[in-house]
C-alpha cells in the first residue's frame, strides 16, 4: 500500500533553503527557472517539527560518545572507554566528545550501549562486539523508518535500513528568479556621519511550490518490527503525525528575516492498494504557470494539478479501491478537471480541515487516529 501526499504551497518572500553562496536554491524544469527547497531540507522539518517530535526516536549526531556517557554515572573515565569502544565499532573519534562521521542512530541505542559501559569494566572486543549489534539492530524508530539510514563505518555489518519514505525536491509552478534586497542597518548612537552603520545585500524568492511525498506501508511496518509495542498503531500514528507535519512545518532559513511562514492551500492524500507504482504531479507543471491569467497563481496551479490529475487517471486508469482525498482550508479551492465546459471534482472527498484530513486517512489505511496517538517511542 502506498500513501502519497502531494502539497500546493504558495510561500510569501523568503530564503527558506540557501545554496553555498547564500542565494535561495533554484533548477530548471520544464525549460525555465524554478525555486527548490531540497528534500533534505523538507525531511528535516517535519522530522523536528512539533507535529512529529513525540515520534522522534532517531539522533543524528558526530557526539555519539559524549551522549553515550552523559548517560554513565560515578567513573570518571567514561568518555575515554565510550570513545575507544566506538573506534572498534569503526566510528573513530576526533577526541572523546567528536567522531569524524555522522552517526544516525537510536536513542534506545543511545542507553542501551550506555548501559553496558555502567555494567562491564574495560574495554574488551566482546563488548564492541555488544555495542555494534545495538547500533545495527535498534532501529525502530518512526523517522528512522521513514527516512532510511546509510551507516557504513567498514567494521559494523547490516546498518542499512531501506527507506518506507521518498520525498521530492519541491519546485514552484511557474518561473521564478531570486531577488536582491539591499539592506541597511542604522546606528542608535550615530556620530557627526549621516550614513548607514552597516550595508549589506541578501537574496531571496517567493514562490507557489509542488510537493510530493510517498510512504510504502509494508516497508514502514517492516522497519518498525523491533518495536517492543504495536507497531502497526505507531505506523499510522507516523503516518498521521508525518502528515501533519508536511502540512504545518516549514523550513527555518531566514525565517526570522522573512517570515514566510505559509501553509499549503490545497492537499491530496492518495491511498494506492492496487498499484503500488509512486506517480508524481510535477509534470502539471512542465508547461508554468502564468505571472498573468484569469486566475491567481494559487488558483492556476491547483486547476493544472487538477486536469493533470484527470488526465493520468484516463490515460491509466484509477482502481476502485485506490482513494484520493482533497483537502483545501474552508475548501477555498476545488481540485476540478474542465469536462464538457464543466468543473468535475477530481477527489473521492473533500475536506475542510487539516483534522479531518488526517482522521480520514488513518481510517482509510485500517484504524482509529483517536487511538493510535496513544502509541508513541517514549
Amino acid at each position: 500500500m502506498l500513501i502519497e501526499i502531494h502539497a500546493i504551497q504558495n510561500h510569501s518572500p523568503g530564503n527558506l533553503n540557501r545554496d553555498d553562496l547564500g542565494a535561495p536554491k533554484t533548477c530548471y524544469f520544464g525549460g525555465v527557472m524554478r525555486s527548490r527547497i531540497s528534500s533534505q531540507c523538507i525531511k528535516r522539518s517535519i522530522r523536528t517539527s512539533e507535529q512529529f517530535k513525540l515520534l522522534c526516536g532517531g539522533i543524528r549526531t558526530r557526539q555519539l560518545a559524549r551522549l553515550v556517557a552523559d548517560k554513565v554515572t560515578g567513573k570518571g573515565d567514561v568518555k575515554k572507554r565510550a570513545a575507544k569502544l566506538l573506534e572498534k565499532c569503526g566510528i573513530a573519534p576526533k577526541d572523546e566528545n567528536k567522531s569524524d562521521m555522522l552517526v544516525y542512530t537510536t536513542q534506545e541505542a543511545i542507553g542501551k550501549i550506555a548501559q553496558l559501559l555502567q555494567d562491564h569494566d574495560g574495554e574488551t572486543d566482546q563488548l564492541a562486539e555488544q555495542c555494534g549489534r545495538l547500533i545495527s539492530s535498534l532501529v525502530a524508530a518512526p523517522d528512522m523508518a521513514l527516512a532510511g539510514r546509510m551507516l557504513e563505518t567498514g567494521v559494523l555489518t547490516d546498518t542499512t535500513v531501506e527507506a518506507a519514505l521518498q520525498v521530492a525536491h519541491a519546485i514552484s509552478t511557474h518561473e521564478a528568479r531570486p531577488e536582491v534586497d539591499y539592506y541597511v542597518a542604522a546606528d542608535d548612537i550615530p556620530g557627526e556621519d549621516a550614513g548607514a552603520g552597516y550595508v549589506d545585500e541578501a537574496m531571496f524568492a517567493s514562490a507557489c511550490f509542488y510537493k510530493y511525498f510517498s510512504i510504502h506501508w509494508e516497508t514502514l511496518l517492516k522497519n518498525l518490527a523491533g518495536f517492543p509495542g504495536n507497531k502497526e498503531f505507531l505506523a499510522a500514528h507516523t503516518v498521521g503525525a508525518f502528515l501533519r507535519g508536511a502540512a504545518l512545518a516549514n523550513p527555518t532559513g531566514k525565517q526570522n528575516s522573512f517570515a514566510a511562514h505559509n501553509p499549503p492551500d490545497g492537499i491530496i492524500v492518495e491511498v494506492k492498494r492496487s498499484r503500488c507504482t509512486p506517480i508524481s504531479y510535477a509534470n502539471a507543471f512542465a508547461s508554468p504557470v502564468p505571472s498573468k491569467g484569469p486566475r491567481d497563481l494559487v488558483s492556476q496551479s491547483i486547476a493544472q494539478l487538477g486536469q493533470y490529475v484527470h488526465d493520468l487517471d484516463t490515460g491509466y486508469g484509477k482502481d476502485a479501491k485506490d482513494k484520493r482525498f482533497w483537502f483545501s482550508p474552508n475548501l477555498r479551492y476545488r481540485l476540478t478537471y474542465l469536462n464538457e465546459k464543466k468543473d468535475q471534482s477530481c477527489a473521492d472527498q473533500n475536506l475542510k480541515s487539516l483534522d479531518e484530513l488526517v482522521a480520514v486517512v488513518v481510517k482509510e489505511i485500517g484504524f482509529d487516529w483517536a487511538e493510535v496517538q496513544t502509541v508513541t517511542v517514549w
